[in-house]
């Protein structure tokens, strides 16, 4: 039995209506996918500038003024002066001296 001119539109707008759903699903994950992004790339501006202000605070915590201060106060250290310094002098090999 031929298909009727009926059956063709039918058949042309369940094509068309399965064609339809897939575009709007599609689009509805791409609209998802990018809000997703979104959000990721926000997180990782925050986590940088966190990571950034750690680092800063690792630099001032570990610098000679902190650690200076910090050992004359806990362990009773002090800088030395210039009387208190001893400078030993490194002796030269023969196997260095060789051109």
């Amino acid at each position: 039995m031929p298909l009727k001119g009926r059956h063709w539109v039918m058949l042309w707008l369940g094509l068309f209506l399965g064609v339809a759903a897939t575009v709007v699903a599609r689009q509805t994950a791409a609209y998802q996918a990018a809000s997703r992004i979104r959000r990721l790339r926000e997180e990782r501006g925050s986590l940088e500038a966190r990571r950034a202000d750690l680092q800063r605070r690792i630099r001032d915590a570990s610098s000679r003024q902190v650690l200076g201060h910090k050992a004359e106060e806990s362990l009773g250290l002090h800088q030395p002066s210039d009387s208190e310094l001893t400078v030993f002098p490194v002796p030269s090999s023969p196997e260095r001296d060789r051109p």
